[in-house]
């Protein structure tokens, strides 16, 4: 298996791809975005979008084959500033469109379900279809709850794939608390993995 390593400007737009493969089923970007089509195109515009913010805000990792993929962002830069913010807009509105409403309404919900604090906040963690379900998720969480630990930080993450919990559970995340996004969105569980 390859290993975790950082990533770095040139794996860009690997890491990217990685990620909108990883989340073409993922229960909320389907209900943001229901066309699959248009939710493939959106999700390589979307990462193109939050990859270079995580990267500034904490780290990126990928795994060396680009199995898989993780942005996480710093203790105490889990939510985006004003200047972050307007950086993005205006890519965002574009890249969502008439599902920005739906998209507003789940980004609404995480933030209002965030805890306040220092954590490291798992942002995005993803693994390419092909390669799923032999350990590359595992592999790449356990990577960065490893500084975690030895920061004596929690870390923090929201996930509306219940078969994900499960896997954060072994990881040592334990559920905080659950809500579903309003207007008929999915469910979702946030969980915090205390420092060890």
């Amino acid at each position: 298996m390859s290993g975790i390593v950082k990533a770095e400007d040139a794996h860009q737009s690997a890491l990217i791809e990685t990620l909108a493969q990883a989340f073409q089923t993922d229960p909320a970007l389907s209900w943001i975005l229901p066309d699959p089509d248009h939710r493939a195109r959106a999700l390589r515009s979307l990462f193109r979008v939050l990859v270079p913010g995580d990267r500034r805000a904490g780290v990126a990792l990928r795994s060396e084959g680009d199995e898989a993929a993780s942005l996480w962002r710093a203790p105490g830069q889990a939510h985006s500033g004003t200047l972050e913010f307007l950086r993005t807009v205006v890519p965002l509105v574009a890249t969502f469109g008439t599902a920005l409403p739906r998209g507003l309404k789940v980004q609404g919900g995480i933030d209002a379900h965030r805890p306040k604090g220092r954590f490291w906040y798992l942002h995005y963690v993803g693994v390419r279809p092909e390669h799923q379900g032999k350990g590359h998720g595992g592999r790449i969480i356990r990577a960065q709850t490893a500084v975690a630990d030895s920061e004596g930080m929690p870390c923090w993450l929201e996930t509306a794939t219940p078969a994900n919990v499960p896997l954060y559970e072994r990881l040592g995340f334990v559920t905080q608390v659950e809500w579903d996004a309003p207007g008929g969105g999915p469910h979702f569980w946030g969980m915090m993995r205390p420092a060890r």
